[in-house]
Parts: structure tokens; sequence; C-alpha cells
């Protein structure tokens, strides 16, 4: 076994200066370091030598649910001195010989909390002594590097609650933390994931004492009384409404000590009449200071967000030559195929940004901004329509999308959901555009991002009218559904498209009334906890589901909008294939310094439709690239279960590899001993392919 030490940050004057050891082995952070950008300085792969990569080893993290079947594994893992630090399809964290895949440790975490898809850890070293921090559910865990175990000085016996100090009357108590927090000097700073309907905790960003796990400053992304941007919500908005918080990861610049924080909507998120205004900071980019949480500067990709379009990736920190001089800036993606790029230190943008007025909504009550930030430059990274000219040639039910079409508002983005059953035509859809797994970026600032182009469609219903009072009445099961769980599984339970949310008519074929019980208490994968409702109310739900009628008292009205949306739907033909032109999936080079494309290619395939002669269509993808100094560009994400290695210059395939299950997640690259090793982590689960619990390594032979 490889010795264990910790030479990768370095202490100065007591406190952690975060100089890092020549970056030439160790993928040190979330998404490859401080910025963000997956890239790696390793050249010893490249484009003469790449075909020749073959399995180095494999890892069974654990985990894997066969009765819900769509278990996943997000995690980017970190490799440290030759060990690497991941999580398992269990929600547990782990330590392995980089070299061989062997485990050195691995959690067994019982807590009577929720854990969700987990996006990895975070690492600390003094030189001396070395940390993961882990969140497990709401609960954030230091960890010793060396054997797993809680570090017992920091909060309660090595752990502390996210939920402790969010708590407000009439919210539910879900709050998790699902991707990794980021560390300055002595502090941990971290955002946390809550609810996205009406009884939603807020958002606020929170620096923790690293050692000790004591509470150092709080930024309130949904502003208290007199503090800046609170007149943009009705009187005591920070009371009232959750959201606006940082699920998706933050980078920093650690020289300047400024902390890069998106956000998402707020909540509920695609109703917003109870929440008149721009609603600063939901859909943010905010510049804190490190130190103390304090505002340098802010910019909001979107006015009132009405449409869940949350920023969906960290940021991205880098170097351009804009205007004949070095620039120092920080970019992030938007759902709808958007780059928005500013001077890092100013927030001036790099390219101009234009205010565009946007059409008003027609649902009563609903107030949509007049107007919307509209970039100028870089040009979108996916078509921004769906019109007639591109519905897919090979559709098998044309004449049907074609009348859906022309019936349902389409055209341009920012149209505000109408009253079923008119529909609003999201393209890109919901979730992308760009998504969780953002972009990289190479030393000579080119962006590779990956996206998907595939519609969605939208509408909203009326809250049953027994759910809006506020006094206790009788409700049924099915009132109570449609309220709290129609928004995802549907209005007849049939689920979403690609299966993230899942279809419930034949949930007696699955699953026992406990379990759905248990779910319902706890939550579950993209599932929160409905600890908002009581436990008869919860129960009243599963009978409805098991087939069964029961009515229960229930008080309302507090948190409940009068309208919800139709669900999350995913416009497929019979044949389930998108109705849209190809490419449904795809990966762009786009220069930071000019703001211009370089190429764009389709990113995954069909292997049905390739036999049939149709080209690469490209799919519908989660995850993220790992670019390299070598030259190369490695990415899974798509659903063909395939890896594939591009010519970063070009565009160009290179290699694939097929996978135990499809990688949705974003590839790290390391190497120990001279040898230079890609992993990636293989959950599945996602748009309706098989679950796994694999980590996969390649290496030359």
């Amino acid at each position: 076994m490889k010795r264990f030490t910790y030479p990768a940050l370095l202490l100065t004057v007591g406190l952690l200066s975060l100089t890092e050891k020549p970056a030439t082995t160790d993928w040190p952070e979330y998404n490859g370091g401080p910025d963000r950008n997956h890239f790696s300085p390793l050249t010893q792969l490249n484009a003469g030598n790449v075909a020749g990569l073959q399995v180095a080893w494999e890892y069974a993290s654990g985990g894997v649910d066969t009765l819900k079947n769509n278990t996943q594994i997000q995690c980017n893992p970190l490799i440290i001195d030759g060990v690497l630090y991941g999580v398992s399809a269990g929600s547990q964290a782990f330590a392995l010989d980089a070299a061989t895949g062997r485990e050195l440790w691995k959690t067994a975490f019982t807590d009577d909390t929720f854990a969700m898809n987990s996006r990895g850890v975070t690492y600390w070293t003094d030189g001396r002594q070395a940390r993961i921090y882990f969140a497990y559910g709401s609960l954030l865990y230091a960890l010793d590097a060396r054997t797993g175990k809680p570090v017992t000085s920091f909060g309660k016996g090595g752990k502390i609650n996210l939920k402790e100090g969010l708590a407000r009357p009439g919210a539910d108590e879900y709050v998790v933390s699902n991707t990794p927090g980021v560390v300055y000097k002595n502090l941990l700073i971290m955002g946390h994931r809550v609810s996205e309907v009406a009884p939603a905790l807020p958002g606020d960003v929170r620096a923790y004492d690293l050692h000790t796990g004591r509470l150092v400053w709080t930024f309130h992304t949904i502003p208290h009384s007199g503090e800046y941007g609170a007149n943009t919500w009705p009187k005591d908005g920070h009371r009232n409404f959750g959201g606006a918080n940082n699920w998706m990861g933050m980078a920093i610049d650690r020289q300047r000590g400024i902390v890069y924080v998106p956000t998402g909507t707020a909540a509920f998120d695609l109703y917003g009449s109870t929440r008149p205004g721009q609603n600063l900071f939901a859909n943010s980019l905010i510049a804190l200071d490190a130190a103390t949480g304090k505002r340098r500067w802010h910019f909001q990709t979107i006015h009132h967000d009405i449409w869940d379009r949350d920023i969906p990736a960290p940021p991205n920190l880098f170097t351009v030559v804009h205007d004949g001089k070095k620039v120092d800036a920080v970019s992030v993606l938007s759902k709808q195929g958007f780059l928005f790029a500013f001077d890092r230190v100013t927030g001036k943008p790099l390219f101009p940004i234009e205010e565009r007025p946007m059409p008003a909504s027609t649902v009563p009550g609903e107030k949509a901004w007049p107007t919307q930030p509209i970039p100028l430059k870089p040009a979108p990274f996916t078509r921004q329509s769906f019109p007639e000219s591109d519905i897919n040639d090979f559709v098998t039910d044309r004449d049907t999308v074609l009348a859906q079409l022309r019936r349902w508002q389409s055209g341009k983005q920012f149209f505000p959901l109408p009253l079923s059953p008119n529909r609003t035509v999201f393209f890109p859809g919901t979730d992308g555009g760009a998504q969780w797994g953002g972009a990289a970026v190479d030393e000579a600032g080119i962006m590779y991002v990956p996206s998907k182009q595939i519609p969605v469609t939208m509408a909203l219903v009326p809250t049953p009218a027994g759910s809006l009072s506020v006094r206790t009445v009788e409700r049924t099961g099915s009132q109570l559904y449609q309220t709290h769980c129609a928004n995802c599984h549907g209005q007849n339970r049939e689920g979403s498209h690609d299966g993230s949310y899942p279809a419930l008519v034949s949930i007696s074929q699955k699953r026992n009334e406990t379990s759905v019980a248990q779910v319902l208490a706890k939550g579950q994968g993209m599932m929160p906890a409905f600890t908002n409702l009581k436990e008869a109310e919860r129960k009243a739900i599963v009978d409805f589901l098991f087939g069964k009628t029961t009515s229960v008292a229930s008080k309302g009205g507090l948190n409940t909008a009068p309208y919800h949306h139709t669900g999350f739907t995913r416009w497929y033909d019979r044949a389930g294939y998108p109705v849209s032109r190809p490419p449904w999936g795809t990966l762009t080079a786009i220069d930071m310094n000019t703001g211009e494309h370089r190429w764009q290619v389709p990113l995954g395939e069909y292997p049905e439709l390739v036999a049939k002669g149709i080209p690469p269509t490209g799919t519908d993808n989660y995850g993220a690239p790992a670019v390299t100094a070598g030259g190369l560009l490695f990415i899974a994400s798509s659903r063909d279960e395939l890896i594939r290695a591009f010519d970063r210059k070009t565009g160009r395939e290179l290699w694939r590899a097929k996978l135990p299950a499809a990688g949705y997640a974003s590839p790290s690259t390391y190497a120990v001993d001279g040898k230079q090793y890609v992993v990636i982590a293989c959950g599945g689960g996602k748009l309706k392919t098989k679950s796994g619990d694999r980590y996969v390594a390649f290496a030359l032979p």
C-alpha cells in the first residue's frame, strides 16, 4: 500500500493558504480546482495514444436500490496523493487506493435523516492532519481523511445539522447538501438544497469554522428587512418565502478572497403571484467577500423567475485577453443556452447584455417581469425556439405533434405558463440547455459546454379549492396528492417521460404502503421529505395511491399556491424519441477571448438509429467533461452508456468505451507513480437507464 501523506496543501502562519503542490498528479477539489474548470495539466494521454486506453480497475461502491431502480451516482471524485475520495450509490463516503481501486475505508451512516445524491466531498489539510467534509442529507460531517472516522471536535460528535438556523413557521424541514462547499482559510462555505414548493426553507449561504463547526457568517439570499434587495420582495419576504438557494456549487478566488455564488429560483418556482417583484437574490451570480459574507457585486440572470430557470452549475474562473488586456473573468451558464461573463473583480460584463421586453402572463394574479437580460455574445450554445420546421423528420405522429405545436405557446423564450389545456413549449427544456455538470475551461480560455436540446411542455392547473382554505377542513387523499405530488409525478400519476419522476399508477407492484409512507416522511432521490404534512395527511396520500378513499382533517392555505404545474413533460413521440430535430445533445467549444464558437458536435447516440443510417443524434445528458493539457476532452454523460475522448481543438472523437452503467457524472483525471488515469462514476438510473454502483478507471496498459 502507498504511504498516506498530506502534502497537497500547506500551512501558512497558522491558517490554510491552500498553496497547492505542483499540479501534475492530483484532482484536489470538486471539478478539478477552486476555479471549477475541470482542467488538468497532465499530458501523458494525448491524441496519439488515447485509443490505447484500457480498464485499469473497477470499484463496486454499493448502494444500488434494485427496488426503485433509479439509484444514481453524480460524484466527481477527488484524488490527492494517490488516494481517491468519492461517494457511493448509497450516499456513503469512501477512500480508495487510486492506483488499484482497493478500498481503504467507507462510512456506514444510518442517521435518521434523508441522504440524497451527492456530487462529491471537500478536502482540507494543514500539513499535519487532513479532513474530508461530507454531507449526508442535512448532516455535514468532518471525517479523518486517513480513517473515515468522524472528527469529534467538529460540531456535535463530528457533525452539524444544516437545518439549524433556517427553520421558520409554516415551512417544511427539507434541507440537504448535494454539492461540496469551498474552503477559504479557516472557513468552510456551504450552500444547500431546499424544496421547490411554497413551504420551502430559505437559501442562506453560510460559512462555518472548519475546526469547530461554529457558524461564522450568513448571507441572506432572500434579504431581511433593511438589507440590500429587500424592496424587491413583498414586505417581510424572508419570513414567507424560500428557495433562492445555492444547490449547484460555487467557485472561489482565494488570492482575492472572493467566493462566487450562483442561486436558483424562489419557491414556488413556476408561479409567483404571491412574490411580486424582481426577487433578489434568486437566479443571481453573487460575488461575496469570503471572510465576511458581504456582497461585493451581483448580477441577476432572470428577474422574477416563473420558469424554473435556476443557474444550473458552478461558475467558471479563468483569464482571457479582452480588448487587448488580460482579464480575470467569471462566467455562469444558463438552462436557456446562454453564457454570461464578467470581470471577476468589478462585475462588469465582458460582452454586452441587453434587457429585452418579454410577454406578460395571462394567469390571474401573475405579474411577469417586463424585461429579461439577454447576452449578445457569445451566441447561445443551443437553439432558442422550436418552430414547425424543426419537427423531427422521422417523428412517428407528425400530425399530432404539428397540431399541438400550432395550438401551444412557442417560438420564443420566456412565455409565462398558461392555464391548461394550453401549454408553453420550453426550448431548450426546463433542465437545460446547460445542466448541473457545468463547463470545462482550458488554459487558453476555451470553454467546453455539454448541453441538451429537447422540448418540454408545461401548463398551470388550479389547486383543488379545498387545499386553499386556511381553515381545517376535510381533504381527500386525491386532493392532497394533486396539491403536493402532481407537480412531479403527474396529474394522473403517469410520472415523467424520462423516468426521473417515476409513475405511481402501479406503485403497489413495486412497494408496500409502509415503504411509500417512509419516502413521504424522509424523501428519496429528487423527492423532498414532506415534513410539513401531518402523518394523517401523508397516510391519506398513501391510501389514495393504493386505491383507497380517505379523508383527513387538514389545514392549508398559508403556503399553498392557487395554481400548480402539470409536471416536467419531455416531448417525445410514440417511439420514445424527442419530437425536435437533432441534435438532442451537443458539446460546444467557445473561445472566451473572442466570444466566438469554435465547434459543436453531437454528444451521444442511439445505436438503433445509427444502424438505420441516421447520423449520431446526440442524447439527453447529465455530467460534464474533463479537459487536459494533453489536448483531450473526456466525457461520459450520455444515455448510451459510453465514455468518449475528443480532440479538444476539433471536436473529433478519438476513443470510446462501454461503461457498466451510464456515467451521469463528471470524470476526474490524475496520475500515480507516473501513470495517468481517467475515472468516472457509473451510476446510471436517470433517463430510464439501468442503475449501477461502479467507479471505472482507465489507463494505458
